[in-house]
């Protein structure tokens, strides 16, 4: 009798190890967030440092709209800030946002992120006036969309559980993609946003179909 219960237990886990499981995922997985977050943050701030520190101005290097030369800028816009209180502002939902979104795995927050920068850069390339875009405030509304909607693609109860609340604590978010506000590109909050739920539509995890017997 025992044999057989030894036999029947052995191929699957018990609850105890499902539970310890998932709560190495979440700590490996918030751990590994937290370090990617941590770089992030600091990259941002490194690149401010050297602008402020060397004679040439890399704000230069942002989004030039409709000019080719000026795609480039798509890349390197997201790191680069007009001063210390620009970063500053920045700073702390960039940290908060890509925290939760580099949650559910590091892979698929990089491919958000390509996804989130090309989108939010092509926007305002096409649809701002002259001038040069720069700040990380793309990736904030893009990481922003991409937390709240995550969890309806992926039919994930924790994920629309922390969507809602991302929603709820920055709802204010949403006004800056509104025109109006002299100095702010709205063109690209609103593409950031855009961007988001774009990366999480792409990303979500596809359910396997159910086997016919």
């Amino acid at each position: 009798m025992s044999d057989y219960a030894t036999r029947v237990r052995a191929p699957g886990a018990t609850s105890g190890e499902k539970v310890r499981r998932r709560v190495v995922d979440l700590v490996t997985g918030a751990l590994g967030a937290a370090i990617v977050i941590a770089l992030l943050v600091c990259a941002e701030w490194a690149v401010e440092v050297v602008d402020y520190v060397l004679p040439e101005n890399l704000d230069q290097y942002g989004i030039r709209p409709h000019q080719v030369d000026g795609l480039s800028g798509i890349l390197f816009a997201p790191f680069l800030h007009a001063g210390f209180g620009h970063l500053m502002a920045n700073t702390v939902p960039l940290a908060i946002l890509g925290f939760l979104a580099a949650l559910r795995g590091l892979g698929r927050f990089v491919l958000a992120s390509v996804i989130i920068i090309v989108v939010s850069g092509l926007g305002v390339w096409l649809v701002s006036p002259p001038g040069v875009t720069l700040g990380a405030s793309g990736l904030v509304f893009g990481y922003f969309g991409y937390v709240v909607t995550r969890g309806l693609f992926d039919r994930h109860l924790l994920d629309i559980a922390l969507g809602i609340g991302v929603a709820a604590l920055y709802y204010s978010l949403i006004w800056g993609v509104l025109p109006g506000q002299p100095g702010i590109s709205w063109q690209a909050h609103l593409f950031g946003l855009v961007g988001g739920v774009i990366a999480a539509w792409t990303l979500r995890r596809r359910r396997r179909a159910a086997a016919l017997a």
